[in-house]
């Protein structure tokens, strides 16, 4: 037994082929006071919604116009039963048992439950929430459902809604639009609201993921509800206020955001740029001018905006005269009466073309009618899976025992098998399809709003979205100026862009977008605006002064052009040169005492070591090369040897020769001039022999020292083997200290004769020099290496050269009458 009254349709009409409507002519609810005593009252709504009005006179109208086509239905007729759900989800599961379970007008005994359902398919609702309890209904008995305006990504679950269709894209592709969005304009740190309900909840979670995979941070997200107490919303209004970021992405539904946006303007909480999606972005509810203070340049997404040829002259031909729904919303939006008697000139009768007419200028030409082209695209989808059912296409496993052209024996879940496999285009040449999920491809406007000159709100298209494309070439903007909150692109980061040269550090207990920018370190680079590392440079490679580009660095040696390798050069030179000279001076005096007294061919053969070791140190200027590294380390060693060899012969002759003296003394037959060659030659020999180990074994080399300096290369000659370097130091030593022992020994003989005193202050000289020099020589950095060894090379060979043979030319030159046998003899 029914317990009350059956649901009947607002508007209804016969047909072979049932459809169903289910729209939301209110938006409020009037709930019933349930005493359970009492069979509880019908629930009541209020607040007309005008569009949701038109939406089902769309469906009306794409009945109408199916039927009067021969193409398409050929000898069938579609009817329609549509009920009102009030945006409420008990009444919109009851519109849908009612489409179910034909219920007849003053049916109040047993009815039979094992008839077919009394629709074959069924067209709603708006709101996703809602949709998904229909949904839930339906899909037992396979009845397809096709929504013109739910856009929750959930819907698209196949295993929980397997009948479910829309003609709507996803809030799938909506989020990734929006995220996409955000990215293109370059902003980093958002704010996020939502609606709390399917629609905000899994909108929002969807572009929170992808805008988060893009890069951008979220300061906070927040859910909204038209029923929240008010200390909810001010608490929300306090968040914005003092938030930092300058955007705010909004997933809501308007009737939702409206007490927000109120509040705000209360505040005057201004300049803040709005993302929208399409739940609030083109509702003309909200654009008011009042709220384009705070929602000004706001962008959104919104379905793309189809004209139907023949549908504005349907809406403008609505007759009010018996139509009750038409007669309450004209009542509602134009103040008009029901009054039968009313005219133009005594009354203001709702049966009035006039009232018609304005309802048609006011709310036909708003962006919220682009969903009408849904709601006309819906019914198509029926009629052509009927068409193609009825004409037995494909219909291999659909029909089994049975004719499918039977319009008496069609079962819903029939009709389903064709859903899944419709397309076709629109007359006003559109694609339509269903992917495997029961979507359409996924195409948007992105509008922008804008103030018209008579100071009223227009949403301008400024560009297109649609998923079908590749990735980076979905977003097409218009060649249309976007007008931005605060008439400025807003510029919304937590922190500033990392510059080349610097990289980003996260800050502690913050989101990723809020970072320092931390210069590179030596030797480290970034070439790019936010990196998260430094790059290292190549290790022959330095960094400029901004740390975004690897230089080379600057190659150093001793080089023949600088001021010290050129003073270096000259002293060298004029070593060399004063040598030569001294030689030709002793050469042109050869016959004279004080050049035979002094052993004159030791004489002759230091003064040509002394010019190599003049000349050796040229060899440690210049870039250093291979031969180059052999020659100078080989040669000085040699060339030194045989200096002091040559030193030590003439000490080892004065000693000699004043023992020669005494009486019975045989000695200098054991040290003549064979026996000076041949000291000479063996003790040079021992370092030729040094110095040719060395060459074989491990010789010296160019090498380039990156590690002593980072922003400069050394080159320089490596020792190869610094054992035998330091051996051939070491030799030169051995032989420097046996000469200045010897000459001390020899310094008191007498004057005239002997030179061993200027020997022995030379070897002082020569020791002192080399004994500083491997403290400086280790110490000093790069090119000055060579330097403090050149020095010490000219320092010593000036040393001997001065205190040897310049008071011999003292003598020769300035003081000839002391160059005399007599007056040497004299003296001894």
């Amino acid at each position: 037994i029914l317990h009350g009254d059956p649901d009947l349709p607002l508007l209804s009409k016969d047909g072979d082929i049932i459809i169903g409507g289910i729209f939301s002519f209110h938006s409020t609810p009037l709930y019933a006071n349930l005493t359970f005593q009492d069979m509880p009252e019908s629930i009541t709504c209020k607040d007309a919604n005008i569009k949701e009005f038109l939406f089902a006179q769309t469906m009306i109208f794409a009945t109408e116009e199916i039927n009067n086509r021969t193409d398409l239905l050929p000898g069938l007729s579609l009817g329609y039963k549509i009920y009102d759900d009030c945006r409420y989800m008990p009444l919109a599961i009851r519109a849908a048992m009612a489409l179910m379970n034909k219920p007849e007008e003053g049916t109040t005994s047993n009815i039979t439950c094992n008839k077919k359902s009394s629709v074959h398919a069924m067209i709603g609702t708006s709101d996703s929430s809602t949709t998904r309890g229909v949904a839930s209904s339906t899909g037992p008995l396979n009845i397809p459902l096709v929504s013109y305006y739910a856009t929750c990504a959930c819907l698209s679950n196949k295993k929980e809604f397997p009948t479910f269709f829309r003609t709507i894209p996803s809030d799938y592709y909506q989020s990734r639009a929006l995220a996409q969005l955000v990215k293109h304009f370059g902003w980093t740190w958002i704010g996020a609201i939502r609606t709390d309900s399917d629609y905000g909840n899994t909108g929002m979670a969807t572009f929170l993921q992808t805008v988060q995979q893009e890069g951008v941070c979220v300061e906070y997200s927040e859910a909204i509800v038209r029923a929240s107490p008010r200390q909810k919303v001010l608490r929300l209004v306090d968040i914005i206020k003092r938030s930092s970021s300058k955007v705010i992405v909004a997933f809501a539904s308007f009737v939702d955001l409206e007490f927000l946006v109120q509040e705000l303007l209360v505040q005057k909480v201004f300049g803040l740029q709005w993302i929208g999606s399409e739940g609030w972005i083109s509702n003309e509810y909200l654009a008011i001018p009042e709220n384009f203070k705070v929602l000004g340049g706001a962008i959104g997404c919104v379905i793309n905006n189809d004209i139907i040829p023949g549908l504005d002259d349907f809406f403008q031909g609505l007759n009010p005269s018996g139509n009750q729904v038409l007669n309450e919303f004209l009542r509602t939006t134009t103040g008009c009466t029901s009054s039968a008697v009313g005219n133009a000139t005594y009354g203001n009768s709702c049966s009035s073309s006039e009232n018609t007419r304005k309802i048609n200028i006011q709310y036909t030409d708003v962006p919220e009618l682009r969903i009408t082209s849904n709601v006309y695209k819906a019914m198509y989808a029926f009629a052509h899976s009927l068409h193609k059912m009825y004409a037995c296409q494909d219909s291999q496993g659909i029909f089994p025992n049975q004719t499918c052209d039977n319009k008496n024996r069609m079962d819903p879940w029939q009709l389903l098998h064709y859903m899944k496999k419709v397309n076709f285009t629109t007359k006003y040449g559109e694609k339509v399809y269903f992917d495997e999920n029961g979507d359409p491809v996924a195409r948007y406007d992105l509008i922008n709003w804008q103030l018209s000159k008579e100071s009223t709100i227009k949403f301008v298209t400024v560009g297109l979205y649609d998923a079908s494309l590749p990735d980076g070439q979905q977003f097409l903007m218009n060649n249309v100026s976007i007008v931005w909150a605060g008439d400025q692109k807003r510029v919304s980061v937590c922190s500033e862009s990392c510059s080349a040269g610097t990289r980003k550090a996260i800050q502690k207990g913050r989101p990723a977008c809020c970072f320092d920018c931390i210069p590179c370190a030596e030797g480290e680079i970034s070439n790019v605006t936010d990196s998260i590392e430094c790059i290292k440079c190549p290790l022959e490679h330095t960094t400029n002064h901004q740390r975004d580009t690897c230089i080379l660095k600057d190659i150093e040696f001793l080089s023949f052009g600088e001021i010290m390798g050129v003073l270096l050069v000259v002293f060298s030179l004029l070593g060399a040169c004063i040598t030569i000279a001294i030689a030709l001076v002793f050469f042109l005096h050869r016959d004279t005492p004080i050049v035979k007294a002094n052993n004159s061919e030791l004489s002759f053969l230091l003064l040509f070591s002394l010019t190599l070791c003049f000349l050796c140190s040229l060899t440690f200027i210049g870039q250093p090369t291979d031969w180059s590294c052999m020659l100078r380390h080989t040669a000085f060693g040699i060339a030194f040897v045989l200096c002091i060899s040559c030193v030590l012969g003439k000490t080892i002759v004065v000693l000699m020769a004043f023992r020669a003296t005494l009486p019975g003394s045989n000695m200098m037959k054991w040290f003549g001039p064979t026996q000076q060659r041949l000291s000479v030659f063996s003790l040079t020999f021992i370092q030729m022999l040094i110095c040719t180990l060395w060459l074989i074994l491990s010789p010296p080399f160019p090498n380039k020292n990156i590690v002593h300096y980072k922003d400069k290369i050394i080159m320089e000659c490596d020792l190869g083997s610094t054992a035998v370097f330091y051996g051939v130091l070491g030799y030169i030593g051995f032989l420097s200290s046996m000469c200045f022992v010897l000459s001390f020994l020899a310094r008191k003989l007498p004057d005239n004769f002997n030179e061993a005193k200027y020997i022995t202050f030379s070897m002082l000289i020569f020791c002192a020099v080399w004994i500083t020099f491997i403290p400086a020589y280790i110490s000093s950095p790069g090119k000055y290496t060579v330097a403090v060894e050149i020095f010490a090379i000219l320092a010593s060979s000036f040393g001997l050269l001065f205190s040897i043979f310049i008071p011999k030319c003292y003598i020769i030159l300035l003081k000839p009458e002391r160059n005399t046998k007599k007056f040497l003899m004299g003296k001894i």
